[in-house]
C-alpha cells in the first residue's frame, strides 16, 4: 500500500481528484495519510477532514526564518514516513534537504507543458495569463518528479489542451484542470503505486 502525503496551498481541486480516484478505484493500492497546507484557510484542509484524513498547517510565516521552517518541514515529513509526497498546487519551495531525503519520491503537477511557462514566478493563474499573452494555441499540464530546480525534474507525463479564441485565464485554467491535471495526476499516482513507473538515475522508466 502506497502511503502518500499531499501538499496543497489552496482549494485542493487536485487533492479532490486524487480522493475521488481512490474512492472510485481508478487509483489502487494507495492511501492518503496526511494533507499539509501552508494556508490555514485552505479548502484543501476541509476536503481532507471530510475524508477523515489528518490535516496539518505549516507555514514559513510561523517560523523565525526560512531555514528554521525548512528544518521543521523536513522533520515532519520524515516523521510521517510517506512512500510518496504529492505537490498538488503547493506554493512553497521544497527545501533541498527534503528533496535529498525523499529523492525520487516527490512529484508535482504543473499547469503547462514544461519547459513552457514554468520556473520561478509561474504558478496558478499566472501560468495561464502568460500563455494567453504569448498567443499559444496549445497548452496543457505536466506531472514530474521534483529535484533541486524549479519545475526541472524528470517528466512523468504530459497532456495537451487546446487554447480557444475567447479564453480568459480563468476559463483556460479550468479547462486545463478538467482535461489534463485531474487525469494526469491520479494516473501517475496509480502507476507509481503499482510499479508501472519508476525513476532510476534521474530517468523515468515505464514498465509495461
Amino acid at each position: 500500500m502506497l502511503k502518500i502525503v499531499v501538499c496543497v496551498s489552496g482549494g485542493g481541486t487536485n487533492l479532490q481528484a486524487i480522493l475521488d480516484a481512490i474512492d472510485s478505484g481508478r487509483i489502487t493500492n494507495t492511501r492518503v495519510i496526511t494533507v499539509i497546507s501552508n494556508n490555514p484557510g485552505a479548502k484543501a484542509l476541509e476536503r481532507a477532514k471530510n475524508h477523515g484524513i489528518p490535516g496539518i498547517c505549516m507555514s514559513p510565516r510561523d517560523y523565525a526564518d526560512r531555514e528554521t521552517f525548512n528544518e521543521a518541514f523536513t522533520a515532519k515529513l520524515c516523521e510521517l514516513e510517506p512512500d510518496l509526497i504529492v505537490l498538488a498546487g503547493f506554493l512553497v519551495r521544497i527545501p533541498e534537504q527534503m528533496v535529498a531525503k525523499f529523492s525520487g519520491r516527490i512529484i508535482n503537477i504543473h499547469p503547462s507543458l514544461i519547459p513552457s511557462f514554468c520556473g520561478v514566478g509561474y504558478y496558478g493563474l499566472k501560468v495561464h495569463e502568460k500563455a494567453l499573452e504569448r498567443g499559444v494555441k496549445v497548452t496543457g499540464a505536466t506531472v514530474h518528479f521534483v529535484n533541486e530546480g524549479m519545475d526541472e525534474g524528470p517528466i512523468i507525463a504530459q497532456k495537451a489542451v487546446a487554447v480557444e479564441q475567447d479564453d480568459t485565464a480563468e476559463i483556460l485554467q479550468r479547462r486545463v484542470m478538467e482535461q489534463a491535471e485531474w487525469i494526469l495526476l491520479p494516473q501517475a499516482i496509480d502507476d507509481i503505486a503499482n510499479g508501472r513507473i519508476t525513476i532510476t538515475d534521474g530517468h523515468v522508466r515505464r514498465v509495461k
